[in-house]
């Protein structure tokens, strides 16, 4: 049963998938802790840089969508008192603030069309890297790439790892590719008109030629990658963009020998 919201208070609402009914247990249980640790991740920078008379709630899409089909609810989610927050791809038959941005960004194709014609860079499935934008109100910061060790599978527009699959952060690039890929997320997201929050841009190289893939508009699983290594970490940037509190930097927290 979805919570009732006290009234007059600001509504922060976390959107994660419904879960994937996978045969294989071990892979179940993977993308189950992968979901909690980043609901974990969202939560705790919510805790750690709260406003004031903040309710968190936590929906699947399935527990969502039942909510918005109840009499008179659905406007009270587009009011300035929601802070939507989702960790997922939500349908585009749900209206949201951001609902024109995850529907733009969703049409993989339109993309990759759009950064081959216009900006000319080669695009392609399934690439392994992705360059984290946090995207403030004051304009981006990019952090250190982060790699991919095993699979990716993907469930509709979804981006999960398999049972074997980390992410790890940085990795590192030369200058000379550095400047290029910043050029391309600067011009995706001015094409996307996005506002503040975190995005991945999922890309490779072939050579040393970038391959674009997609851009992910939400700190999805890969962002897992900069908990304990990048100061703030990606979930407490996209927080604190959403909520348009100040981020100066990012940097690598040193490795302990």
């Amino acid at each position: 049963m979805v919570a009732q919201f006290p009234p007059r208070s600001s509504r922060v609402l976390i959107v994660i998938d419904d879960g994937i009914n996978e045969q294989d247990e071990g892979v179940e249980v993977s993308l189950r802790t992968v979901r909690e640790t980043m609901v974990s991740a969202l939560k705790e920078a919510i805790a750690l840089a709260p406003i004031a008379s903040a309710t968190v709630e936590v929906l699947t899409l399935l527990q969502l969508q039942d909510f918005l089909s109840l009499p008179n609810t659905a406007s009270t989610f587009m009011t300035g008192d929601t802070i939507w927050c989702p960790l997922t791809w939500i349908p585009h038959t749900i209206e949201f603030p951001d609902q024109d941005l995850f529907k733009t960004c969703s049409n993989v194709s339109l993309l990759r069309q759009w950064v081959k014609q216009e900006l000319g860079y080669a695009t392609g499935e399934s690439q392994s890297l992705y360059l984290p934008v946090v995207l403030t109100a004051k304009g981006p910061l990019y952090g250190e790439v982060i790699g991919i060790d095993g699979e990716i599978r993907r469930w509709g527009d979804g981006e999960m790892g398999g049972l074997n699959t980390t992410y790890h952060q940085p990795v590192d690039l030369p200058d000379d590719q550095r400047q290029p890929l910043y050029h391309l997320a600067y011009q995706l997201l001015q094409f996307l008109s996005a506002p503040p929050a975190v995005y991945l841009v999922q890309f490779g190289f072939e050579g040393r030629d970038i391959v674009f893939d997609r851009v992910l508009p939400f700190p999805d699983a890969p962002a897992i990658a900069s908990l304990g290594v990048q100061n703030p970490d990606l979930f407490t940037c996209h927080w604190h963009c959403l909520t348009r509190q100040p981020i100066t930097e990012l940097t690598i927290i040193p490795s302990v020998e």
